[in-house]
């Protein structure tokens, strides 16, 4: 698999963050070539990354658009992590350059949203449930493939685990239904997400079938958030690979039906029952 040449997307977003920020600040691009000591240019290369810049460039740009510190924090520590391969780059091999854009902004972000209609998300998925999935979405991928991949998506929890990343989750109740490997693989990822109701950066939810129509129905989303101003990042997964969708407008038509959906599903302690009834369900099958 061909590895990527265009700028990684966390160069993308230092470099439409800068942008973002100077035009916030109300600064042109002759103040930052006068402060700078830069060509129109460069000015131009930097906020559409076609060339980095530096952890020093970017504090003095933070100060000069009065970023607010957690923001100018985030912009430095990208800056330095720019330059450095992320731990995923040892799985280029095993995975699609798309969801490698994806791996990096989740590596960024403080908040992930999702809503899931037929199977876990990802980030609760345990590496066997994780495995016989992959064999049968990507029946043509050989073994050692499915095992990095499967391997990448447990690396993945790291984050979640250390609480580095607080999950909202909102499951179809027809994904507890569907037979997904075993019922030994089912009934493990049936207490894992009992489990990790009981983490405290972690909101689980379960939208019963009985609930009818909703504001995303056959609209399974992902939406990545990170620090303020830094806009967010809704994804959406279909068998030809990943759409991402960051205009504001379409953004908030998410957000909102996100919103929706969190007051059509279940509280927690009526997820959690359902979780039990299903895990019932299974353990019955012996």
């Amino acid at each position: 698999m061909a590895k990527r040449s265009l700028p990684t997307v966390r160069k993308r977003r230092l470099a439409a963050t800068l942008r973002s920020l100077r035009e916030q600040a109300g600064v042109t691009p002759e103040q930052v070539m006068q402060e700078m000591d830069w060509s129109r240019s460069k000015v131009s290369k930097v906020e559409t990354a076609n060339i980095g810049v530096s952890v020093s460039d970017v504090r003095v740009l933070c100060d000069l658009y009065r970023a607010e510190p957690e923001v100018a924090e985030w912009l430095t520590q990208t800056a330095r992590d720019a330059r450095r391969r992320g731990w995923w780059d040892a799985y280029d091999e095993a995975m699609p350059t798309s969801f490698a854009d994806y791996v990096e902004l989740e590596s960024e972000a403080t908040h992930a949203h999702y809503f899931e209609i037929d199977l876990i998300p990802g980030l609760l998925q345990t590496e066997d449930y994780a495995l016989a999935l992959m064999e049968t979405t990507a029946p043509q991928e050989d073994k050692q493939t499915i095992q990095a991949r499967a391997e990448l998506r447990m690396r993945r929890q790291e984050r979640l685990h250390a609480g580095e990343l607080s999950l909202w989750a909102i499951i179809d109740e027809s994904a507890l239904l569907r037979g997904t490997g075993t019922p030994a693989t089912r009934r493990a990822q049936l207490r894992h997400l009992l489990d990790a109701m009981d983490m405290p950066n972690v909101v689980l939810q379960i939208l019963p079938l009985r609930a009818g129509a909703h504001a995303a129905s056959g609209s399974p989303f992902g939406q990545l958030h990170f620090p303020e101003p830094i806009p967010s990042v809704v994804f959406v997964d279909n068998v030809a690979g990943s759409l991402y969708i960051e205009e504001p407008d379409e953004v908030a038509r998410f957000s909102t039906a996100f919103d929706h959906l969190r007051a059509t599903a279940l509280d927690a302690r009526e997820s959690r029952k359902l979780l039990n009834a299903a895990l019932r369900a299974v353990d019955s099958m012996g």
